[in-house]
């Protein structure tokens, strides 16, 4: 709220909303080290509706990116690292730019498929080096594009059990409610693409989205779809679920409201010491990155000619000997010659 309130710009209620959500797979699943927003193995978090980038940067803030409380004031502000849709190379934890919609979940699904690929060319009976979970959070607007079902028909297809989407069912849009232009029923499309779905009802219950994260993450051999029934603008007492809440800020007064209904203090940018303490994954990131450290030593030691394969892709080294690469006598398609080479 404070944040768009002060560049008097954004979008307040997908991240006033969708905020437990986040929480569940932020506090709960994520596996990723602030200290190293690059690190191979971790899990990936798509913000796929880039326009509620401040839920994104109100996290990274929290569990210890390099993005101080500085940067949040200076939301969508030249020169900043929080402009107002998620640019993954100015700011530290973004996996991808998002913004258009549909890009976000439709980017994913490739990553998820690298990771299974990957997962099936390196990974050994005994070495498990490529193993982590895609996440995406989307909105009705994300799953109205065609690119992103033909998106999920491939991920379907390719049974991507490591890739969950959590569908911010929300019920509105910029242009009101959603049924003025959206009334497919979601889950049955997913089905029919091979997903494995499942609607949470109270889709502000932390608990009830967690249950719901722990099942998908149990169907291995299927994606997954969440449709959490949410509120936007939650706890706005003049615009929680209203598109009055969608891409314009809240306004002084009713940010006071909002905060007073929440039972949260009137000063603008206020974190509680333990909400701090609760979220600050700096230290849990150094662990879990440096047990698969130890993975991937003990693989490479024993794979060395994999490793040196793998860890040459990871650092973008993409030479070749050009002499090595096959010669053709006659005209040859190059679909049919990448096969050769």
């Amino acid at each position: 709220m404070d944040a768009v309130q002060k560049a008097n710009s954004g979008h307040p209620g997908m991240p006033m909303g969708a905020a437990p959500m986040a929480y569940a797979v932020w506090s709960r699943h994520l596996r990723h080290n602030p200290a190293n927003p690059s690190w191979f193995d971790r899990d990936r978090f798509i913000l796929s509706a880039g326009h509620g980038s401040m839920l994104l940067y109100a996290l990274l803030h929290l569990t210890g990116y390099d993005l101080p409380m500085q940067e949040l004031l200076d939301f969508r502000q030249w020169g900043s690292r929080t402009p107002g849709h998620p640019e993954n190379h100015l700011t530290p934890g973004v996996e991808m730019a998002t913004g258009p919609l549909g890009q976000g979940i439709s980017t994913a699904v490739g990553m998820a498929l690298a990771e299974r690929f990957l997962a099936a060319k390196f990974n050994t009976p005994t070495h498990t080096v490529v193993d982590h979970f895609t996440y995406v959070l989307a909105s009705d607007g994300d799953l109205m594009e065609g690119v992103a079902n033909e998106a999920a028909s491939l991920a379907g297809h390719q049974g991507l059990g490591k890739l969950i989407v959590l569908y911010d069912d929300n019920q509105i849009t910029i242009d009101g409610a959603t049924d003025l232009a959206f009334t497919e029923d979601v889950l049955a499309k997913f089905q029919a693409l091979g997903w494995h779905t499942e609607r949470v009802e109270q889709g502000m219950d932390v608990n009830a989205v967690d249950a719901a994260i722990v099942r998908a993450k149990r169907d291995t051999e299927r994606p997954s779809l969440i449709a959490c029934r949410t509120v936007i603008g939650y706890g706005s007492p003049a615009k929680a679920g209203s598109a009055k809440s969608h891409g314009s800020p809240l306004g002084p007064d009713e940010v006071l409201r909002a905060k007073e209904a929440l039972g949260l203090p009137p000063e603008a940018f206020w974190v509680p010491e333990d909400a701090r303490t609760a979220m600050d994954a700096r230290t849990k990131g150094a662990e879990l990155e440096g047990a698969w450290q130890a993975k991937w030593q003990a693989y490479a030691k024993e794979h060395p000619a994999e490793a040196a394969i793998l860890d040459k892709a990871l650092r973008g080294d993409w030479s070749v000997d050009a002499e090595a690469l096959p010669r053709f006598e006659k005209p040859i398609a190059t679909r049919a010659a990448r096969g050769d080479v």
